[in-house]
């Protein structure tokens, strides 16, 4: 490890996240809150003992600097503990989407060369399919109590076995991160991120504060003592396991800060509002409108019911997030509170954003450009702003390394244009006269249903996969609550009956829950044109004039 780190050029910083959680874990208040969830809470002085307990024990089960930790669990304690553990003792985390069946998971933790796998009880059914197939991991770690499956060490003796003391270890800046995202294409690639690089993100609320970006971890140091116990508290009402509430947790353990995580299997509005009023959370974080609304109607349903005097802001990632729903926030939430939509991707953080706030008009999906982010033309050349013309984002500053193990894409996403590295991510867009971006849309056929990202390829092979089907496409069609509604178009085998609920069912067993469709409908136009490609044009008009979408 220390001689590939020294080979690699410097980083933005050169801090090494580890470094940053033995300095901060220091001069927090020992008694300020650091987990929350549900009525658990761990106190800083508690987690950094147990923290340091994790990594120190998992390095005695041969784990090593640089080995890849896989986190199959919802939100909770253990996400925020786990990440704060990988920092210390130089493992990388690594994302698993906890709606994965057990074939999808195999791919993931194989793919990444994890040798942690840690999960949830409620999943130990589906590693148990797979555990004898993954020969690259040492140590399986069941998050429960101590009656763990016999494959599996229990999480709590990890964390309470030991004394709590640092390592001692020497860290590097080119330390990883991995986000494992579904992109465009393809299946799901680990995005790989420098610690280094990445802290000139998840440190930026220290630079709104100061106006400058800390130069050492002493500076960091001196801005979390001046914060005190009035530090940021952090509810991510999305998953931690996406980006979108992940970077959030990260910022908060590095600043010394609370994230608090509400215990429920899925969206519930009213819990949150209690959450935020009860923990005093100042920030949260959502995906657009999928959670937005929910969020929204909740607080209509009753009035002034929850104390939101504490919040600051609410912020958004992955989703359209509606000028309609912003606005209905606002009015029940604090004079201070801002609405912050952030145009980014996994692999292209700051591409733009839009601040809301009480009396701040701001269409929806027009996102002030970020100060790294152009829009390129078909020749890779800036597109001057207000010229009408469309073309492609890209954003520089802050990049990751790449993708994990696959220098193809990493190369066809990775440009270098005059001079300086961006990640053109395929997404299209105007830039107008005063540098707002409005977008476009995607340049592929990648749905995005509610922050979650579909392939239709995948769909569309397990449908076909079905007696009954002999051709399918998978798109996107508009959706209140998702956004965009995966929805399927298929043509039947001659003489076959047509039986949605059935054909759903095929698809739920094979996939995740949030791939399969919504909705499926009997082709009345050809799916493909005559030299066989699909015509998903046809296919989505059709689609949405049979569901009576306009």
């Amino acid at each position: 490890m220390r001689e590939l780190t020294e080979k690699l050029p410097p980083t933005q910083t050169g801090f090494a996240f580890g470094d940053i959680v033995d300095a901060v874990s220091d001069i927090v208040p020992p008694e300020a809150p650091a987990f929350v969830h549900g009525e658990r809470t761990i106190v800083w002085r508690d987690a950094a003992k147990r923290m340091n307990n994790i990594a120190r024990n998992l390095h005695a089960k041969d784990v090593k600097p640089g080995d890849k930790v896989a986190f199959y669990m919802r939100n909770g304690i253990e996400y925020g503990e786990l990440t704060g553990a990988c920092f210390l003792g130089r493992q990388t985390h690594v994302n698993v989407n906890y709606r994965y069946k057990p074939e999808e998971v195999h791919y993931i933790v194989d793919n990444s060369d994890a040798t942690v796998l840690c999960y949830a009880r409620e999943f130990r059914d589906a590693v148990a399919q797979i555990h004898n197939q993954l020969d690259k991991v040492k140590v399986f770690v069941e998050v429960g109590d101590d009656d763990v499956a016999a494959f599996a060490t229990p999480y709590e003796k990890l964390a309470t076995t030991g004394k709590g003391e640092k390592l001692g270890l020497e860290r590097s800046e080119h330390d990883q991160v991995m986000v494992y995202t579904g992109g465009t294409t393809g299946m799901p690639k680990g995005v790989m991120y420098a610690q280094g690089d990445l802290s000139t993100t998840l440190l930026a609320r220290i630079f709104i504060a100061t106006g400058k970006m800390p130069a050492n971890v002493g500076e960091i140091v001196d801005f979390v003592k001046s914060a005190g116990d009035m530090n940021v508290r952090y509810l991510p009402a999305c998953p931690q396991m996406h980006g979108t509430g992940f970077f959030g947790t990260m910022s908060s353990i590095l600043t010394g800060g609370c994230v608090v995580t509400v215990d429920n299997t899925s969206l519930d509005p009213h819990a949150i509002w209690s959450a935020v009023e009860r923990n005093r959370v100042t920030n949260m974080a959502i995906v657009g409108d999928p959670f937005g609304r929910p969020l929204l109607r909740a607080l209509d349903e009753a009035p002034g019911k929850y104390d939101l005097s504490s919040l600051v802001g609410i912020g958004s990632s992955g989703a359209m997030w509606s000028a309609e729903v912003k606005h209905g926030l606002l009015a029940h939430l604090p004079e201070q509170a801002a609405l912050t939509d952030a145009f980014s991707s996994t692999e292209a953080l700051g591409m733009g954003n839009s601040v809301t706030q009480r009396g701040l008009e701001t269409p929806t999906a027009a996102f002030t450009i970020g100060p790294n982010a152009i829009v390129l033309d078909d020749d890779d050349q800036p597109i001057e702003p207000g010229s009408g013309k469309t073309g492609r984002l890209a954003v520089g500053g802050v990049l990751p390394v790449g993708y994990y193990k696959d220098e193809e894409k990493t190369n066809r996403l990775f440009k270098t244009i005059n001079g300086r590295r961006f990640s053109v991510p395929g997404d299209y867009a105007i830039v107008e006269s005063d540098g707002r971006i409005i977008l476009l849309g995607r340049g592929s056929n990648c749905i995005n249903t509610a922050g979650e990202k579909v392939f239709p390829e995948e769909v569309e092979e397990v449908l076909k996969k079905h007696p009954a089907v002999e051709d399918a496409l998978v798109l996107g069609v508009p959706d209140e609550q998702w956004g965009s509604a995966v929805t399927g178009v298929i043509k039947l085998v001659g003489g076959a009956g047509f039986d949605e609920a059935a054909l759903r069912a095929h698809v739920r067993e094979h996939l995740a829950g949030y791939k399969t469709p919504k909705r499926i409908v009997v082709a009345g136009v050809p799916l493909r044109a005559p030299n066989g490609k699909a015509d998903y044009k046809s296919a989505t008009a059709f689609a949405r004039q049979e569901l009576g979408i306009g």
